[in-house]
Formats: structure tokens, sequence, C-alpha cells
């Protein structure tokens, strides 16, 4: 029996709330995980959920995010980067996860020892699986999934090189094909067209294999959008925004309204200033006071995921009221016009996403507003909240 190898996987770091002196930090929220998990279990009929916890599981922190969907009772995991899923597994996870990048490097090893279930696309990734069962190195069958390109034209076997790569796969019994998935180019496009012609694709590939008395087990393509529609509902879906309480929006309008926000990320006033009018504020001085102003600092800047585009943009929250940005977003820090807002003082708290609840009243800033201000689409917005921002997590 293969003795299992040490992992030459660097596990990415974070940083830790112990270690947390700055008052900027992520709050999630792993309630509102489970809620969205189960709105999206409503629409995704009788397939089975295996959850996309990619690129830190959208900035959420994917071990703590992992643990709360297993526990309840997710079906299993999709990652980008084998990194991606050893860290899932040292982080106690048991259940299916899916390696999607497509990209292994000289660990191929790496991914069977641990119970990995790679994608694959072209033949060297095949033999390369293979040639482990035959060495010894790993017992076998290997089970793979098969991607297919129906149209992103990114990652997968194409459908004029899929019939080729079939004829081959008998040379590599070691090798089992458990599983056929593509991506859905399209799948939030206001119609349909695109999302059709590419299931019809992923019809005909699913005939090829059958041609070749290959039945996969597992067979999945629907992304948020596409489960949230209704669309490509097979074995398995793969929710990953919505999870995050972000619905995709399909002609300007949401989806699905009752998502909840998972992470609320906050800092605080660490600085106030007045300023005369005509002052300039920043880097490069791109704002100009037009009156005596009250310039607030606060401990949170782009290398922190707080985008250099909300300058003169963008709003934070402070004592339940909006304060606008002003002047360049610097690496570490960024400020904020409080002028119109009374009492503030230093140590008030900013919130840059999510809900505050203040002596002026109740404001919140979603994802898709930050995102209209800085040019970017929700995603960034999560995925860009970085590592150095320690994240706190939050049971009911």
């Amino acid at each position: 029996m293969p003795q299992p190898i040490v992992s030459r996987v660097l596990r990415p770091r974070r940083a830790a709330p112990a270690d947390a002196v700055r008052p900027t930090r992520a709050e999630v929220n792993l309630e509102a995980i489970r809620h969205n998990l189960r709105v999206v279990k409503k629409h995704a009929g009788r397939s089975r959920l295996w959850a996309v916890l990619k690129a830190d599981a959208y900035g959420h922190g994917a071990p703590a995010v992992a643990r709360t969907l297993e526990r309840a009772r997710c079906d299993g995991f999709c990652v980008a980067l084998l990194e991606e899923a050893i860290e899932l597994r040292e982080a106690g996870i048991v259940a299916p996860i899916l390696i999607m990048g497509g990209h292994y490097g000289s660990a191929h090893e790496e991914v069977v020892v641990r119970g990995l279930v790679p994608v694959v696309y072209d033949l060297p990734q095949i033999a390369a699986f293979a040639g482990l069962v035959r060495t010894g190195s790993v017992p076998g069958p290997v089970d793979v999934h098969i991607k297919v390109d129906t149209g992103m034209a990114r990652l997968g076997v194409t459908m004029q090189e899929l019939p080729t790569l079939l004829g081959q796969l008998a040379e590599y019994p070691e090798v089992r094909v458990a599983g056929l998935m593509t991506h859905l180019a399209c799948a939030d496009a206001p119609e349909e067209n695109e999302t059709n012609e590419a299931m019809g694709r992923f019809e005909q590939a699913l005939q090829l294999l059958s041609a070749q008395g290959i039945v996969p087990e597992v067979r999945h393509a629907a992304n948020s959008a596409a489960i949230l529609r209704g669309s490509a509902l097979f074995d398995v879906v793969r929710p990953g925004i919505a999870l995050f309480g972000v619905s995709p929006h399909v002609g300007g309008k949401s989806l699905v309204r009752d998502l909840k926000p998972v992470m609320r990320v906050r800092t605080q006033i660490v600085a106030l200033r007045e300023v005369d009018a005509g002052a300039r504020i920043g880097y490069g001085a791109t704002w100009k006071a037009e009156r005596r102003s009250r310039i607030a600092t606060v401990p949170m800047g782009y290398a922190d995921g707080l985008s250099r585009h909300l300058g003169n943009r963008g709003h934070m929250l402070v004592r339940g009221a909006r304060a606008p940005i002003v002047g360049a977003v610097s690496m570490d820090m960024a400020m904020l016009d409080v002028t119109d807002i009374e009492g503030v003082s230093v140590g008030d708290e900013a919130v840059v996403l999510g809900a505050q609840d203040g002596p002026l009243g109740r404001e919140s800033i979603d994802a898709d507003e930050i995102a209209a201000h800085a040019d970017l689409i929700p995603w960034e917005v999560l995925t860009s909240i970085s590592r150095r921002v320690p994240r706190f997590y939050r049971e009911p």
C-alpha cells in the first residue's frame, strides 16, 4: 500500500483574528451561508450541490465555509487549484473535492493520494495519471472528470478533438471517466440561446462517450445563474456567488431576492482633521474641498481590497449615514468626508461592505453597489478582500 506523501504544496496563509491589531476586519455570517444553501437547493431540483469554493471561497475563507457547508449536507466542493483542495483536506473536509483548473504540474500523485478528483481535458493529463498506476505509485483506476469546451474557448477538449481523445482512452484503462463537465459562458445573458447551444454540444459529447461505452456517473454544467434559471440541471450543480449572498443579474434584474449577504467589512476612524476650503486631499490632489470640511482617515486601502476606483466615487457608512470616499485610495488607508455627519469621533466604526445601524439611521452598501462605482463585478469585490484582512466568523 503506497504511503501518503508529504505535501509539496504550501497552504495559503491569511491574517489570523488572534493576531489582529488594526480594526479592519471582515465578518462572515455562517448562518447566512446555510440560508443561501437552502435557497439554492430549492432551485436545484434533484441535482446534488457541489459548492464552488475557489479563490478562498470567494474571499470568505474556504476552510470555515467548507466546514459549515459540509455540516449542512452540501454534497461536495469545487476549487480551481490543487493548493485550494489541499487546504480543504487539511481542514478536515472529507466530501468530494473537484479540481476544476486542470493543471497539476508534477503533483499528480498528490491529487490521488489526497482523494481529490481531477478534471482533465487532454491526453497528457490522462497519461500522467495512468502512469502512476502502472508504476505502482497509486492504486487504480483513477477517477477523472473530462471537461468539454461548449463555447467558452478557455479550457476543455473541443468538440472537434473529443472523438480522437475518446478513441485513445482505451490505451489507458488505469483511468476511469467518472464525470463529464462543461463551463457555461453566457448563463446570465438576457436570452438563453447561447446556453441552449452549449447544452446541445454537451449532449453531443455525452453521445460520443456512450458510443465508446462510457457512461459518466456525474454530469454537471450549471453555475449560480443557470441554477436560479432552472437551466442545465444535471446530476450535480456548481453554485458559487449565490452561496455568498449575491444574485446574478439577468437583464439588469436579480434572479432571486431572498439571498442573505454573508460578508461585512468594517474598519474604524483613526484620525480626524479640519481642512479649509480649497484644500486638496491625497495622492495626486484629486479632491478639492469646496468648503471647510472634516476629513476622517480609516486604515483600509487598496492592498486590503478597497478598489482605487472608489476614490471620489464610493462611500463608507459612519454612524448610519453615507460618507463619501475622497481623494485617491492609498495602499493602506482611505479618507472620508464626514462634514455632514454629526458627532463623528476617532474610533467610530466605518463600514465598507454590509449594513450599519447607527444614531443617524440604518444604511447598507452591497457588492453590487461597490462594483457599479468601481467598474467591477461583484465577484471581484468579494475576492479582492485580501488575506491580510482577518476573517471573524459569526454563528447564529
